[in-house]
């Protein structure tokens, strides 16, 4: 099974809400990071703007992209502990770069693996944000040839806790 996981309190709870539903079965922890973000076109002349193009220093480009790795790669190695402790029998991580976006990344991922399914944590974005975002989850559902679960983080009460009924 796939695990999407970005370290967010969604993600933590599909890996949770995974387990219990899905019973003890291996697990591929998957956090996807996008490389290159600091070679992007901030470079570039635009037309129209008077401004010169920002320089870009790619040793401290090539550092960064670096360190985005390494923090997905513990992303990833938090989400595989998270999800042995839930009950699924192993659970191995990787870090893998996007390709166009995180949900393209899974579904890819998850043809090399044959995987039977994808889980992933939706992070309730209001509507006009997933039309401006986009939204890993619903892309996901619409363009998996397998199975997807979505889970939604649960809302806290006033005390802290997370509620013990899922939204609908």
């Amino acid at each position: 099974m796939i695990l999407g996981f970005d370290g967010s309190a969604a993600a933590r709870q599909a890996v949770r809400d995974a387990a219990a539903l899905l019973g003890p079965q291996p697990a591929l922890v998957v956090t996807v990071w996008e490389a290159g973000r600091r070679f992007e076109p901030l470079t570039l002349p635009v037309p129209g703007f008077e401004l010169p193009p920002a320089a870009l220093d790619l040793r401290s480009a090539a550092e960064m992209d670096e360190a985005a790795y390494e923090s997905a790669k513990q992303t990833a190695r938090q989400g595989a502990q998270l999800a042995r402790e839930a009950g699924f029998t192993t659970a191995t991580a990787l870090a893998v770069a996007d390709d166009l976006t995180p949900a393209d990344t899974l579904l890819r991922v998850a043809r090399e693996h044959d995987s039977p399914g994808i889980v992933v944590g939706a992070h309730g974005h209001r509507k006009l944000s997933e039309l401006l975002l986009g939204s890993t989850s619903d892309t996901l559902v619409h363009k998996s040839d397998r199975p997807v679960v979505v889970v939604r983080a649960r809302a806290r009460d006033h005390s802290g806790t997370p509620e013990t009924t899922a939204s609908g």
